[in-house]
């Protein structure tokens, strides 16, 4: 796992330093408006520290401190990855390939510098050891707190799929916004056919939430799935939630915050394609209110995940 580590840091490493010598930006701000392209040479020294870090792990334990901070910055790094699966998905194409190709490579940092950090205080000859328990009764529950916060946004959709009208727009109008926007053929054909994509995502991410917290979801790695003769790790569930946790509990928890501001007037709420800013308000406070509870419960659920399915000592 070390030399994985260190293979990834260097390839960071050199990926951020050609951006940065090409002027070529790494992070978009949303939509078309990318960010200063001198952000690449802050991936030129998370992967250079990295790189050192790695390098000297074995005789300096301490530096893991290193590589847990450039964890979380490799984390940051990967926030948008979630919205580039969910367009490729759907037939959409996603703001900048480099940024996408940037959010992948972080993604797999932060999961190799986790693994390698943890190795350093971990014996060799430990093993993995699943026991088929649910989760505590108040991790549970916040669970049915996430999987509750996703209900008005599933009527507010559904509402517009159906051709009703909601925050002052009707169905015919939503779907024309959709054309409008570029949404893709696959987008518009579950419209057409009174569903919404987002929709069916929460679905499946409030069955994601409930495996990390079920008995079942621990039992899940040990089903049929195999890959050249070894059990499909823990990692199935953990890397789809903690990619999910680290783009929708920020987005949803500052969403929330700047709502709130909008609400008491410190700042102002765009009207958008809506009729006015106090629809827009609405419609703001459903989506990001779910995002939100959604977000934190599954933080929550998958540091119990983590705990409940993690390697200990034999015996």
């Amino acid at each position: 796992m070390g030399r994985a580590t260190l293979v990834w840091a260097v390839v960071y490493a050199c990926f951020g330093l050609a951006c940065a010598l090409s002027n070529t930006p790494l992070f978009y701000l949303g939509g078309d408006h990318p960010g200063p392209p001198e952000l690449g040479w802050g991936a030129v020294a998370v992967g250079a520290v990295a790189c050192g870090a790695v390098a000297r792990l074995g005789l300096r334990p301490t530096l893991r401190v290193l590589l847990w901070v450039c964890c979380v910055l490799a984390g940051i790094g990967a926030f948008g990855l979630l919205m580039d699966i969910v367009t490729l998905v759907f037939g959409q194409g996603v703001d900048s390939g480099v940024a996408a190709a940037h959010h992948v490579l972080a993604a797999a940092g932060a999961l190799l510098l986790a693994t390698t950090a943890r190795s350093v205080r971990r014996p060799p000859d430990a093993t993995l050891v699943v026991a088929s328990s649910a989760a505590s009764r108040p991790v549970q529950l916040t669970a049915c707190a996430g999987t509750v916060a996703f209900l008005p946004y599933a009527v507010m959709k559904l509402t517009w799929t159906s051709g009703g009208t909601f925050a002052g727009i009707s169905g015919e109008e939503m779907l024309a916004i959709s054309k409008r926007n570029g949404a893709s053929g696959i987008w518009l054909t579950l419209e057409s056919w009174g569903l919404d994509a987002t929709v069916l995502l929460a679905a499946l991410g409030v069955f994601l939430l409930w495996g990390l917290v079920r008995p079942w979801g621990l039992a899940f790695p040990r089903w049929t799935l195999w890959l050249r003769g070894r059990r499909v790790p823990r990692w199935l569930l953990l890397a789809p939630a903690l990619i999910g946790a680290a783009t929708l509990a920020p987005y949803g928890v500052f969403g929330v915050g700047y709502a709130a501001l909008a609400t008491a007037g410190v700042v102002t709420m765009g009207r958008g394609d809506f009729p006015s800013a106090s629809d827009a308000l609405l419609v703001g406070w459903i989506g990001l209110a779910a995002f939100a509870v959604y977000g934190v419960a599954l933080i929550v659920a998958t540091r119990s995940y983590w705990l409940r399915s993690r390697s200990i000592l034999p015996g």
